[in-house]
């Protein structure tokens, strides 16, 4: 039967499959996907069999795996999301984009700059989709606030602070991040800072002067720097300052102070500060909704940047180079000077 003059039939969305390795943090991604219209999660993988069987019957996944290689080969994909363990981040992002899939994942995507131009590599010749879950360029605050920065609200922006401090410090000396090889708190921390500064700038790190120390840890088994902090000179001369740190005494906040000639901005728990001036008057309160974010708020874009055929909202690019401004933040610890940030493209 044809359709009525004037109108097109309808054509139901091709749904995309997604398979989701590593089921910590990963289920999170189930529940995110599953909200999205069109996508189906078709396959769970775990290394720990208990948590594959919990998670999967909770979820109701049918198709489970314990190597992420068998299902790769042996489900049906168009997308994968990594949720691991950082170390095995690299290799599973090659295997996925080898197989010709889309990748969500989580930050880091790598440890070191031989496995950041491997996956380079793999992604550049498959062609598909990457982004990175840097979750606080959802936040509604900080949203506003590049918006206002772009606006030129602020007037010159000449110096900004990023800082990572959360009272986390047991993920080092008793989790799995402890265990590894090597663990930088930069890379699994503070990156989200930086790549938020750099996002509300819009400006690229040039120059890194960073220094680390293992000062809380001392007496633990946890191998490297329990705290680094990372001076930032960006292609303006804007100035930034990142910290992280896993021990403190304190409240969790992304510390987010942005100063430019015109108006600065001081995030908070609670109402934030816009600042005109420096007296009482020149003070307001910026009560914009901090954090307001859920952790799978980025995976509806990335299913849509996948349709569309266009870049994530966190893009290759983005993910790739705020990696390379955190390995060179590692180097420049390690080497006790400053480091021009390599050009990766």
């Amino acid at each position: 039967m044809r359709p009525p003059e004037g109108t097109f039939p309808l054509f139901p969305i091709k749904p995309i499959k997604v398979g989701i390795i590593g089921l910590g943090v990963g289920e999170r991604h189930v529940v995110g996907y599953r909200q999205i219209d069109g996508v189906e999660v078709t396959a769970v993988c775990d290394t720990d069999p208990a948590k594959l069987k919990d998670v999967a019957d909770r979820q109701n996944v049918a198709d489970r795996y314990t190597d992420y290689r068998a299902m790769l080969e042996g489900a049906e994909l168009d997308a994968l999301s990594i949720c691991s363990y950082d170390d095995a981040h690299a290799d599973q992002a090659v295997a996925a984009f080898d197989a010709g899939l889309h990748v969500m994942c989580e930050k880091p995507i790598v440890l070191n700059r031989t496995d950041l131009d491997r996956v380079m590599r793999a992604q550049a010749d498959a062609g598909t989709r990457l982004a990175s879950n840097l979750i606080l360029r959802q936040s509604p605050r900080f949203q506003r606030v590049r918006d206002m920065v772009r606006a030129g609200d602020f007037g010159d922006l000449h110096y900004m602070e990023g800082d990572y401090i959360h009272q986390i410090l047991w993920k080092i000396t008793e989790g799995w991040r402890g265990k590894m090889d090597f663990y930088c708190v930069t890379y699994g921390g503070g990156i989200h800072l930086i790549d938020l500064m750099r996002w509300i700038a819009g400006e690229e790190v040039t120059e890194v002067t960073a220094m680390a120390a293992k000062k809380v840890t001392r007496d633990s088994a946890f191998k490297y720097p329990d705290t680094m902090v990372s001076l930032l000179r960006f292609d303006s001369d804007l100035l930034a300052k990142s910290t992280t740190t896993f021990a403190p005494q304190r409240r969790q906040i992304h510390t987010l102070n942005v100063y430019g000639t015109k108006l600065s901005f001081e995030n908070a728990n609670g109402p934030a500060r816009l600042y005109s001036g420096d007296q009482p008057e020149d003070e307001t309160a910026f009560d914009v909704p901090y954090p307001g974010i859920e952790k799978g708020d980025l995976l509806p874009d990335f299913i849509a940047a996948i349709r569309e055929h266009r870049e994530p909202a966190v893009s290759a690019q983005d993910v790739f180079q705020v990696m390379n401004i955190c390995l060179t933040a590692w180097e420049s610890a390690e080497s006790g000077r400053s480091i021009t940030v390599p050009n990766l493209f």
